[in-house]
């Protein structure tokens, strides 16, 4: 069973994001997150394959969530969607360990799919090797 953590602070954003994603992947659970304590706290419990990480937060910013999974859990994909399309802000997500930078507003869903089918089907494979 994967899981795919989606942290946003925009609830509206954040539902419509997993309702999308939980019809195209009935099969994978989705848990979400508004802000850093939460979000630590689901990848504590769940250990998500993929965090879909918007940038602005309350308290911690993404980008600092991000190097915090990335050094605790390196196995867990992070993909930053968010609306500020910067080159600084591409930047420092990479240098954080991201592993993918997507733009909300030009990443459309069938992309975002692709991307959750490819990382599920990398962490199958590994699985079976593993098993």
């Amino acid at each position: 069973m994967f899981t795919v953590l989606i942290v946003e602070d925009d609830a509206r954003f954040r539902k419509k994001l997993r309702n999308s994603l939980a019809s195209r992947f009935p099969s994978v659970t989705f848990e979400e997150a508004a802000d850093g304590k939460e979000t630590l706290a689901k990848i504590d419990t769940f250990r998500p394959a993929v965090v879909f990480m918007d940038i602005r937060l309350p308290g911690e910013t993404g980008l600092e969530l991000t190097k915090k999974i990335k050094e605790l859990f390196p196995a867990i994909s992070v993909v930053i969607l968010t609306s500020y399309d910067f080159p600084e802000y591409r930047d420092a997500a990479y240098q954080r360990g991201a592993d993918a930078f997507l733009v909300k507003g030009r990443v459309t869903m069938v992309e975002i799919a692709k991307l959750i089918d490819s990382v599920l089907t990398q962490k199958s494979a590994i699985a079976a090797i593993c098993d």
